[in-house]
């Protein structure tokens, strides 16, 4: 294969290829993503049970049910991770992304049908609570799903990337050995939610846009249904 070639017709990187944005890390932590699914699961607790049926409240019972396993058996990512490891780090991240989701579906309904019982603090800051819990559940599916997730980013044979980070396309604005961790992705899920758009970080892959597409609609819903509802009926 050419040198100046990164990739083969499969779409694995050519393990004597070195990439633009230098080496990979051997091992990659979980507590971070960790983190970040127990601080959603934190915040679909305390939504406002009248409006969201209690529905969060049942998907947090199997959300812990996974999560803990997970963390304390397999702290951290690695090429040897087992398959069964991966899918249970997707299923939750599915779990507080379909809850999250139907929380949104449950607000709206009753701000279109039960509007009698729509409190305008509550309602506001369940609006909050969600376009939060959008942002960290689409901050783990970007991590999850980059280069082929955090175990194959481990080695050199891992899949194309999915997100263009401003590293990678200026090897010299960072250390050799830089690869995207946990926060990265956090910040490329707050901008899209902010700005609706890619920001520093450009989607390569279909599935990177799709997923930002999915983001930004949720966002939008969010801001414009449910925030903006609640400030008119503040004033």
């Amino acid at each position: 294969m050419n040198s100046d070639s990164p990739s083969n017709p499969d779409g694995q990187f050519d393990e004597s290829y070195e990439p633009a944005w230098g080496g990979v890390s051997q091992e990659e932590n979980r507590w971070p993503a960790s983190v970040a699914i127990i601080a959603a699961m934190l915040i679909q607790a305390v939504l406002p049970h009248d409006l969201t049926r209690n529905l969060p409240l049942v998907v947090l019972g199997l959300e812990l049910l996974i999560l803990i396993p997970i963390s304390f058996s397999a702290p951290k990512r690695h090429k040897n991770e087992s398959k069964f490891m991966r899918i249970m780090a997707i299923l939750v991240i599915a779990l507080v992304s379909v809850a999250n989701m139907a929380t949104l579906i449950l607000l709206i309904y009753a701000l279109f049908f039960e509007s009698g019982k729509v409190n305008s603090i509550e309602l506001f800051f369940s609006g909050v609570g969600i376009w939060t819990t959008n942002v960290i559940a689409f901050s783990l599916w970007f991590w999850e799903i980059d280069r082929g997730g955090p175990h194959e980013r481990t080695h050199k044979g891992h899949e194309a990337p999915d997100f263009l980070f401003p590293q990678m396309s200026t090897p010299g604005s960072a250390r050799p050995d830089w690869t995207p961790k946990f926060f990265d992705y956090m910040y490329l899920a707050f901008t899209n939610a902010t700005a609706f758009s890619p920001t520093d970080v450009l989607p390569l892959s279909a599935r990177a846009k799709l997923l930002m597409l999915l983001e930004s609609l949720i966002a939008l819903a969010t801001i414009s249904l449910v925030a903006a509802r609640a400030v008119n009926i503040i004033h």
